[in-house]
């Protein structure tokens, strides 16, 4: 009965795993799009935030599929591989967080076009995010696994980065040449970016952890 609970939690896993995928991919394409008639800091930011995010789902669930199919029994690969991927995706959010971060200093303050695309993509990440991060959260309980957990952390991430675009984006499309949405735009891209930065050296430490 147990062993039939665990593959089933593991089956759910590989398909969660596969929708976060289908559901991250049109993400930076549409705010890759929107960035030409829109020249927000956040908005810019947000979309190398959501295109190495997506890389990383890529490899964790490239990796959750190998470490999990029958008959995997080398538990010294399937560690390593579980440590390496968790280490790429601490090292994607500390890169994006860092990017971010420099894209708040050097922005200029100018009029920022239409920040409509980025907005809408970011109001349905906070929804889509926190379901993920609650579904992340119950597989890993049911079923202990490393990317699953560094996969409820990045999705927990997610979801408050994508609150706090949401409000900056929502600042610029109400008032577009005030001095507030201007502040307002780069405090948003500051604190996703230190909040990215702190989960992903986080995720890196438990990392090497738990792989010592």
């Amino acid at each position: 009965m147990d062993m039939e609970k665990t593959t089933e939690t593991r089956k759910s896993g590989k398909r969660t795993l596969l929708l976060s995928v289908l559901m991250s991919a049109p993400g930076p394409l549409i705010i890759g799009l929107g960035l030409t008639v829109g020249r927000s800091t956040t908005q810019l930011a947000d979309f190398f935030r959501r295109s190495a995010e997506l890389l990383a789902i890529i490899c964790a669930y490239v990796v959750y599929c190998i470490t999990n199919r029958d008959g995997h029994e080398d538990l010294q690969l399937k560690a390593r591989l579980e440590h390496l991927t968790n280490l790429f995706v601490g090292g994607v959010m500390c890169l994006s967080g860092t990017v971010m971060l420099v894209l708040a200093f050097v922005s200029e303050t100018e009029e920022k076009g239409n920040v409509i695309p980025g907005l809408t993509i970011a109001l349905l990440g906070v929804i889509a995010n926190t379901l993920f991060w609650r579904k992340y959260t119950k597989l890993n309980r049911q079923n202990p696994n490393p990317i699953l957990a560094v996969q409820a952390r990045l999705y927990r991430a997610k979801s408050l980065v994508d609150g706090c675009v949401t409000i900056a984006l929502a600042a610029v499309a109400l008032f577009p040449a005030s001095a507030a949405a201007v502040w307002l735009d780069m405090a948003g891209t500051a604190v996703v970016a230190v909040y990215l930065v702190y989960c992903g050296i986080k995720t890196i430490r438990e990392s090497k952890t738990i792989n010592a």
